[in-house]
């Protein structure tokens, strides 16, 4: 794999039109699709889903850049310092920056409020969400192709990515040591290839066990899946903060709150139905 690409696809003065933008908001469409689409079958008004767009889109990408900013930001000089020195570059997401898990935050407290002020079934909406998300992932992180980013440590594997210099964050940037020939894991390619699985297999289930299925079940499913694939790739993270003496980061710490979570979710959700059909298969006793 061999960039550059150039990540300006037109430039008309000053405004330009983005490889990373437009990739972004091809992956968002396409979540949002397929989320309306289930939210439709399920009975419910899928024109919602598109309705709430920006009510969460925006918080969500804030959530997002923030967290990339302040907790995921490059290491070296050009990380937190180098954002509070020109704190501008806060704001210019097209650079490139953004982590899933600060624009879920905020995303989903913003999902909540609107269904909330939207009288919306909650767990219907959610399922929709958490089936679309993998697919709108996996085609927004060929964003990181084009900015060169999301990288993991050199390899000799035939699909190793090249980096180019002013890209590189220490200690790789220091040609002598990592000439130009050497090639890096492309995370972003993994994650990608993980979410593009992840979606085909939310997809089928949603169709093969409709009938066991509860509501909730599928976007708890998405938190089981994507934070497993994500788990696994940040021990290969090149620009991460690692808790001092291990090979764990945030990342891996919520990612394992959000499995557990998960798990015992859905846990409850078909313990609770079944004590529900069960009671209600008991004879009435009459006296």
């Amino acid at each position: 794999m061999y960039p550059p690409v150039d990540p300006i696809i037109v430039q008309l003065g000053p405004f330009a039109v983005r490889w990373y933008g437009l990739l972004i908001m091809l992956g968002v469409l396409a979540a949002v699709a397929v989320a309306s689409n289930y939210v439709s079958r399920r009975g419910r008004d899928g024109a919602a889903v598109w309705d709430m767009l920006l009510w969460v889109l925006i918080p969500g990408l804030i959530g997002a850049r923030l967290y990339y900013v302040f907790i995921q930001s490059p290491r070296g000089s050009e990380g937190l310092e180098g954002y509070l020195a020109d704190p501008i570059r806060i704001v210019q997401i097209w650079q490139g920056g953004i982590h899933i898990f600060g624009g879920a935050i905020f995303g989903v407290i913003a999902l909540i409020a609107y269904a909330r002020w939207k009288n919306l079934a909650l767990p219907i909406y959610l399922d929709g969400i958490g089936l679309g998300l993998p697919l709108g992932q996996a085609i927004g992180r060929i964003a990181n192709f084009i900015n060169q980013e999301l990288y993991g440590p050199p390899t000799t594997l035939p699909w190793g990515l090249r980096i180019d210099q002013q890209h590189r964050i220490p200690p790789y940037n220091d040609l002598a040591t990592y000439p130009e020939s050497v090639r890096f894991h492309p995370l972003f390619l993994y994650e990608s290839l993980w979410n593009f699985v992840g979606f085909g297999l939310l997809f089928w289930i949603s169709r093969r066990y409709a009938d066991w299925l509860r509501d909730g079940d599928l976007v708890s499913l998405y938190l089981i899946w994507y934070p497993l694939g994500r788990f696994g790739i940040e021990f290969l993270r090149t620009d991460s903060w690692f808790f001092p003496g291990t090979p764990f980061n945030v990342v891996h710490m919520l990612s394992f709150l959000a499995i557990g979570g998960a798990i015992a979710a859905i846990y409850r959700r078909h313990r609770s139905g079944t004590e529900r059909e069960l009671q209600s298969e008991q004879p009435e006793i009459t006296t």
